[in-house]
Protein backbone atom coordinates (compact mmCIF):
# COMPACT_ATOMS: atom_id res chain seq x y z
CA UNK A 1 0.00 0.00 0.00
CA UNK A 2 1.04 3.73 -0.90
CA UNK A 3 2.01 6.03 2.02
CA UNK A 4 0.38 9.26 2.52
CA UNK A 5 3.51 10.78 1.10
CA UNK A 6 3.85 8.96 -2.29
CA UNK A 7 0.27 9.47 -2.60
CA UNK A 8 0.97 13.00 -2.32
CA UNK A 9 4.22 12.99 -4.73
CA UNK A 10 2.21 11.33 -7.47
CA UNK A 11 -0.61 13.56 -7.48
CA UNK A 12 1.83 16.58 -7.69
CA UNK A 13 3.91 14.70 -10.37
CA UNK A 14 0.61 14.00 -12.65
CA UNK A 15 -0.77 17.13 -11.88
CA UNK A 16 2.71 19.10 -13.29
CA UNK A 17 2.72 16.81 -16.36
CA UNK A 18 -0.55 17.57 -17.18
CA UNK A 19 -0.06 21.47 -17.20
CA UNK A 20 3.38 20.72 -19.05
CA UNK A 21 0.70 18.63 -21.39
CA UNK A 22 -1.55 21.54 -22.09
CA UNK A 23 1.20 23.86 -22.41
CA UNK A 24 4.13 22.12 -23.40
CA UNK A 25 6.51 25.11 -23.91
CA UNK A 26 5.47 26.49 -19.88
CA UNK A 27 8.38 24.71 -17.95
CA UNK A 28 11.21 25.37 -21.05
CA UNK A 29 14.10 27.24 -20.72
CA UNK A 30 14.88 30.26 -23.14
CA UNK A 31 17.14 28.14 -24.96
CA UNK A 32 14.36 25.30 -25.63
CA UNK A 33 11.99 28.14 -26.35
CA UNK A 34 14.18 29.71 -29.37
CA UNK A 35 15.10 26.01 -30.54
CA UNK A 36 11.61 25.81 -31.31
CA UNK A 37 11.64 29.13 -33.12
CA UNK A 38 14.51 28.56 -34.80
CA UNK A 39 12.91 25.31 -36.35
CA UNK A 40 9.76 26.83 -36.93
CA UNK A 41 11.78 28.97 -39.51
CA UNK A 42 13.47 26.69 -40.72
CA UNK A 43 10.57 24.46 -41.86
CA UNK A 44 8.69 27.96 -43.44
CA UNK A 45 12.58 28.19 -45.14
CA UNK A 46 12.29 24.29 -46.34
CA UNK A 47 9.23 25.32 -48.16
CA UNK A 48 10.64 27.88 -50.66
CA UNK A 49 12.90 27.10 -53.34
CA UNK A 50 14.54 30.06 -54.81
CA UNK A 51 17.73 31.37 -53.07
CA UNK A 52 17.13 35.35 -53.52
CA UNK A 53 13.45 34.90 -51.43
CA UNK A 54 15.19 32.31 -48.77
CA UNK A 55 17.55 35.24 -48.33
CA UNK A 56 14.76 37.84 -48.00
CA UNK A 57 12.75 35.87 -45.52
CA UNK A 58 15.99 35.61 -43.43
CA UNK A 59 16.60 39.04 -43.57
CA UNK A 60 13.29 39.61 -42.13
CA UNK A 61 14.38 36.99 -39.10
CA UNK A 62 17.23 37.74 -38.10
CA UNK A 63 16.19 41.01 -36.12
CA UNK A 64 14.06 38.86 -34.09
CA UNK A 65 17.26 36.81 -33.39
CA UNK A 66 19.43 39.83 -32.21
CA UNK A 67 18.70 39.90 -28.85
CA UNK A 68 19.62 36.28 -27.78
CA UNK A 69 23.26 36.32 -30.12
CA UNK A 70 23.84 39.38 -27.87
CA UNK A 71 23.31 38.16 -24.86
CA UNK A 72 24.64 34.74 -25.51
CA UNK A 73 28.19 36.76 -26.85
CA UNK A 74 28.24 39.32 -24.01
CA UNK A 75 27.76 36.50 -21.19
CA UNK A 76 31.22 34.72 -22.61
CA UNK A 77 30.73 31.24 -21.49
CA UNK A 78 31.22 29.53 -25.06
CA UNK A 79 28.80 27.02 -24.67
CA UNK A 80 27.88 25.58 -28.40
CA UNK A 81 24.59 27.26 -29.26
CA UNK A 82 22.69 26.00 -32.36
CA UNK A 83 20.98 29.41 -32.42
CA UNK A 84 24.16 31.41 -32.70
CA UNK A 85 25.95 29.42 -35.16
CA UNK A 86 22.54 29.01 -37.85
CA UNK A 87 22.30 32.91 -37.56
CA UNK A 88 26.23 33.30 -38.65
CA UNK A 89 25.20 31.53 -41.54
CA UNK A 90 22.16 33.19 -42.32
CA UNK A 91 24.13 36.66 -42.06
CA UNK A 92 26.34 35.08 -44.49
CA UNK A 93 23.76 33.81 -46.77
CA UNK A 94 22.19 37.71 -46.46
CA UNK A 95 25.81 39.32 -47.34
CA UNK A 96 25.85 40.83 -43.99
CA UNK A 97 29.19 39.29 -43.44
CA UNK A 98 30.35 42.04 -40.82
CA UNK A 99 27.85 41.01 -38.87
CA UNK A 100 29.27 36.88 -39.55
CA UNK A 101 32.48 37.78 -39.03
CA UNK A 102 31.44 39.36 -35.67
CA UNK A 103 29.88 36.00 -34.27
CA UNK A 104 32.94 33.94 -36.29
CA UNK A 105 35.45 35.37 -34.11
CA UNK A 106 33.33 34.98 -30.85
CA UNK A 107 32.59 31.00 -32.17
CA UNK A 108 36.61 30.34 -32.99
CA UNK A 109 37.48 31.51 -29.91
CA UNK A 110 35.30 29.33 -28.05
CA UNK A 111 36.10 26.52 -29.73
CA UNK A 112 32.15 26.17 -31.02
CA UNK A 113 31.23 23.82 -34.12
CA UNK A 114 29.39 24.45 -37.38
CA UNK A 115 25.15 23.68 -36.59
CA UNK A 116 23.98 20.34 -37.78
CA UNK A 117 23.05 19.56 -41.18
CA UNK A 118 25.97 21.47 -42.40
CA UNK A 119 28.39 18.89 -44.39
CA UNK A 120 31.57 21.00 -43.15
CA UNK A 121 31.50 20.78 -39.38
CA UNK A 122 34.88 22.55 -39.23
CA UNK A 123 34.30 26.39 -38.70
CA UNK A 124 36.98 27.58 -40.20
CA UNK A 125 36.34 25.51 -43.31
CA UNK A 126 32.61 26.69 -43.62
CA UNK A 127 33.41 30.36 -43.20
CA UNK A 128 36.53 30.27 -45.64
CA UNK A 129 33.95 29.02 -48.08
CA UNK A 130 30.81 30.63 -47.14
CA UNK A 131 32.80 34.35 -46.81
CA UNK A 132 34.53 33.69 -50.28
CA UNK A 133 31.48 32.67 -51.85
CA UNK A 134 29.21 35.45 -50.74
CA UNK A 135 32.36 38.10 -51.86
CA UNK A 136 32.51 36.04 -55.35
CA UNK A 137 28.80 36.35 -56.13
CA UNK A 138 28.48 40.43 -55.07
CA UNK A 139 31.40 40.78 -57.17
CA UNK A 140 30.05 39.23 -60.27
CA UNK A 141 26.85 40.84 -60.02
CA UNK A 142 29.23 44.13 -60.25
CA UNK A 143 28.03 45.20 -56.73
CA UNK A 144 30.92 46.83 -54.34
CA UNK A 145 33.15 44.76 -52.12
CA UNK A 146 34.23 45.12 -48.71
CA UNK A 147 38.06 44.31 -48.86
CA UNK A 148 38.24 44.32 -44.77
CA UNK A 149 36.29 41.37 -43.81
CA UNK A 150 38.51 38.83 -46.74
CA UNK A 151 41.17 40.18 -44.95
CA UNK A 152 39.93 39.52 -41.67
CA UNK A 153 38.62 35.95 -42.99
CA UNK A 154 42.02 35.15 -44.06
CA UNK A 155 43.37 36.46 -41.00
CA UNK A 156 40.98 33.91 -38.67
CA UNK A 157 41.05 30.96 -40.52
CA UNK A 158 44.72 31.09 -41.22
CA UNK A 159 46.62 27.95 -40.31
CA UNK A 160 43.21 25.56 -39.59
CA UNK A 161 42.88 22.49 -41.91
CA UNK A 162 40.55 22.96 -44.68
CA UNK A 163 40.80 21.89 -48.65
CA UNK A 164 43.53 23.87 -51.10
CA UNK A 165 40.69 24.42 -53.02
CA UNK A 166 38.81 26.62 -50.72
CA UNK A 167 41.64 29.02 -49.27
CA UNK A 168 42.91 29.44 -53.12
CA UNK A 169 39.07 30.46 -53.12
CA UNK A 170 39.70 32.91 -50.67
CA UNK A 171 42.84 34.12 -51.95
CA UNK A 172 41.29 34.29 -55.75
CA UNK A 173 38.60 36.70 -55.03
CA UNK A 174 41.32 38.99 -52.56
CA UNK A 175 43.03 39.10 -55.70
CA UNK A 176 40.30 40.28 -57.84
CA UNK A 177 39.09 42.89 -55.48
CA UNK A 178 42.72 44.30 -54.93
CA UNK A 179 43.20 44.03 -58.71
CA UNK A 180 39.91 46.30 -59.21
CA UNK A 181 41.06 49.00 -56.47
CA UNK A 182 44.74 48.98 -58.14
CA UNK A 183 46.38 47.35 -55.62
CA UNK A 184 48.26 45.38 -58.36
CA UNK A 185 51.02 44.43 -56.26
CA UNK A 186 48.56 42.97 -53.96
CA UNK A 187 46.43 41.57 -56.10
CA UNK A 188 49.54 39.61 -57.96
CA UNK A 189 50.51 37.92 -54.45
CA UNK A 190 46.85 36.78 -53.52
CA UNK A 191 46.58 35.24 -57.46
CA UNK A 192 49.79 33.56 -57.43
CA UNK A 193 48.77 32.27 -53.98
CA UNK A 194 44.85 31.16 -55.26
CA UNK A 195 46.85 29.34 -58.50
CA UNK A 196 49.67 27.33 -55.79
CA UNK A 197 46.83 26.22 -53.94
CA UNK A 198 44.86 24.93 -56.48
CA UNK A 199 46.05 24.97 -59.99
CA UNK A 200 42.57 25.30 -61.99
CA UNK A 201 40.87 28.17 -59.61
CA UNK A 202 40.97 30.18 -63.32
CA UNK A 203 43.31 32.58 -62.37
CA UNK A 204 46.34 32.25 -64.90
CA UNK A 205 44.82 34.83 -68.01
CA UNK A 206 44.25 37.15 -64.90
CA UNK A 207 48.14 36.17 -63.57
CA UNK A 208 49.25 36.84 -67.05
CA UNK A 209 46.85 40.44 -67.68
CA UNK A 210 47.91 41.53 -64.53
CA UNK A 211 51.42 41.25 -64.94
CA UNK A 212 51.27 42.98 -68.62
CA UNK A 213 49.91 45.71 -66.58
CA UNK A 214 52.71 45.56 -63.83
CA UNK A 215 54.99 45.56 -66.53
CA UNK A 216 53.72 48.82 -68.12
CA UNK A 217 53.74 50.54 -64.49
CA UNK A 218 57.30 50.07 -64.27
CA UNK A 219 58.05 51.65 -67.62
CA UNK A 220 56.14 54.65 -66.87
CA UNK A 221 57.51 55.35 -63.69
CA UNK A 222 61.03 55.47 -65.09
Amino acid sequence: MLSPARRHRMRVQAETESQRDANPMRHATGYEQMLVKLNEDKRRLKKVYGKEKKADIKRQMLPEYVPWVKGVMNSGRGAQDAIVMTVMIWRLDTGDVTGALEIARYALKHGLVSPDGFRRDSLPYLLAEEVASAAMRAWTAKEAVNIDPLLETLRLTDGEDMPDEVRAKLHKIIGYVYRDSGGTHEAMKHLQRALQLHDRCGVVKDIERLATVMKKQAQNSR
